[in-house]
């Protein structure tokens, strides 16, 4: 299933949302310019978690060096498809949740869900080499958190079936449910096949798994509370 749209209208202008697909994709752009540099950029600033797990070893400064690419990472991506997968998610899903939480708890939520989801891989795969990139532990929370908020909004979605591509508008909760539930199949199948001990084929499926249940949970705690209506005779 592919989302198309939301049938959500958000009450204020995304600006947050909007200014991390911008730096995305500002980012990327300064990625392609690299050429032949970009092998070593990707090694300085993605997360490896094997020189995590050496730093950790030789007590190095917390977030400093290897620890500060939890961040870095999450600003990095792999490809066209990689990039355009991850902002057309945060396009659709990001304004909603960025207006249930207001600008600067919903940047503040983003970050963390980043460095959580990151952590959670990097526990995963303590002894991989291989470099992590994505904003996609940070979309995950956002979906997570957009799952528990507006369960029942509708997202327009495109459903392949052989030849056929009917669009559908679908509950929310079914659509990212879905989401879930392949991700969950997918991280254990890597675990299973001792894949993610090799760096999981280069999906950091734990990263999504733990990204969407942080942001189920974060957004019950960050969101402020709603003024309930008293009728006064």
């Amino acid at each position: 299933m592919i989302p198309l749209r939301d049938e959500n209208p958000s009450a204020s202008v995304p600006i947050v949302t909007r200014g991390l697909i911008a730096l995305n994709c500002l980012l990327f752009v300064y990625e392609l310019m690299l050429g032949p540099d970009l092998r070593g950029f990707v090694y300085s600033w993605g997360l490896v978690p094997e020189r995590v797990t050496l730093a950790l070893r030789f007590g190095e400064e917390p977030w400093s060096g290897p620890a500060a690419t939890l961040v870095t990472s999450m600003f990095l991506h792999g490809g066209w498809l990689h990039l355009i997968g991850n902002m057309w998610y945060l396009w659709i899903f990001g304004d909603n949740v960025e207006d249930r939480l207001g600008k600067m708890r919903f940047l503040f939520f983003y970050i963390v869900s980043g460095v959580v989801a990151g952590l959670i891989h990097y526990l995963a795969n303590r002894s991989s080499r291989m470099p992590t990139v994505g904003a996609s532990g940070a979309i995950a929370a956002v979906l997570g958190a957009y799952a528990v908020t507006f369960p029942r909004a509708r997202v327009v979605t495109l459903i392949p079936l052989f030849f056929f591509f009917p669009v559908v508008a679908l509950p929310a909760l079914l659509v990212l449910g879905l989401w879930f539930v392949f991700q969950f199949f997918s991280g254990t199948l890597s675990l299973a096949s001792g894949a993610a001990a090799g760096g999981g084929g280069g999906v950091a499926w734990w990263a999504h798994i733990g990204g969407f249940a942080f942001g189920m949970i974060a957004i019950k705690i960050l969101a402020p509370r709603r003024r309930s209506r008293v009728s006064v005779r």
